[in-house]
């Protein structure tokens, strides 16, 4: 499939996809989060993919934030399905999927682009990274989620103050806050992410995915996190990658999971 703004490579069972509106610092259009979705779904259904690489083109920035060129004259209506739109089809996409989705931040991530990399599972930020959620410096309030994925993050306070002020933070800053794993060189972002990424491909997807299902139902309303997980929990024993690793385990050798 052809895409207008996102390159995707696929090396050793991972996919990078990589946001490619350098000239725009790679800010959020209907297109581009159009691509974004199209690709995650298909990448999700790709047996030869076991973890997803999110980043962004260039050493400025990974999304500096939405296009306010594309909504500056909505409506309220408009402004609300925009919102409703973009979370069902990508953010909430996102941290569903039954396969890892980790965000390399390259730079700037600013408003819908850091409400994207919180989407994904986990975060790995370059160290010239800075991140916020500026939107009420426009009169608005984030809008794809990011007024109920920071605080889950960082922690209420320290989301609303985020938040109030508009105001931007170091990588440095963001790991001591618990909004990003890991702080290294940019020239060492994908490399390191990469590094992350075939230690989870050695493990089985089946269990991974049902472990990425259990962690996010305990922040679900009307989702019972311990149930869920012993659901998931018993589920496991029905797969082929079951027996392979105990048995792996058993005879001192290493697992050859399937994902089955």
């Amino acid at each position: 499939m052809n895409y207008e703004n996102i390159l995707i490579s696929i090396e050793d069972k991972i996919a990078t996809i990589t946001i490619n509106r350098p000239e725009k610092l790679n800010a959020l259009n209907k297109a581009t989060i159009s691509d974004l979705s199209k690709a995650v779904k298909l990448l999700g259904k790709n047996d030869d993919v076991r973890v997803i690489i999110l980043t962004g083109s260039g050493e400025k920035a990974f999304v500096a934030g939405a296009d306010i060129s594309e909504f500056a004259n909505y409506t309220i209506v408009e402004g609300a399905q925009l919102a409703a739109e973009g979370q069902e089809i990508l953010f909430d996409y996102i941290e569903s999927l039954k396969k890892p989705v980790i965000a390399a931040i390259n730079g700037f991530a600013l408003g819908g682009g850091l409400e994207l990399a919180m989407a994904c599972h986990f975060r790995v930020a370059s160290d010239n990274a800075k991140m916020g959620l500026p939107e009420v410096s426009l009169g608005l309030i984030p809008g794809y989620g990011g007024t109920q994925r920071l605080p889950q993050l960082i922690g209420k306070g320290r989301a609303m103050e985020m938040i109030m002020t508009a105001a931007m933070i170091s990588a440095e800053e963001a790991k001591q806050y618990g909004l990003v794993n890991h702080v290294v060189p940019q020239t060492e972002l994908l490399s390191f992410t990469n590094v992350i990424a075939h230690k989870i491909i050695k493990n089985a997807p089946f269990a991974i995915s049902k472990a990425i299902k259990a962690i996010n139902a305990n922040y679900k309303d009307g989702k019972d996190g311990f149930e869920t997980e012993i659901k998931s929990f018993g589920k496991c024993f029905g797969t082929q990658d079951f027996k392979e690793g105990t048995t792996a385990f058993l005879e001192k050798r290493k697992a050859e999971f399937t994902g089955k």
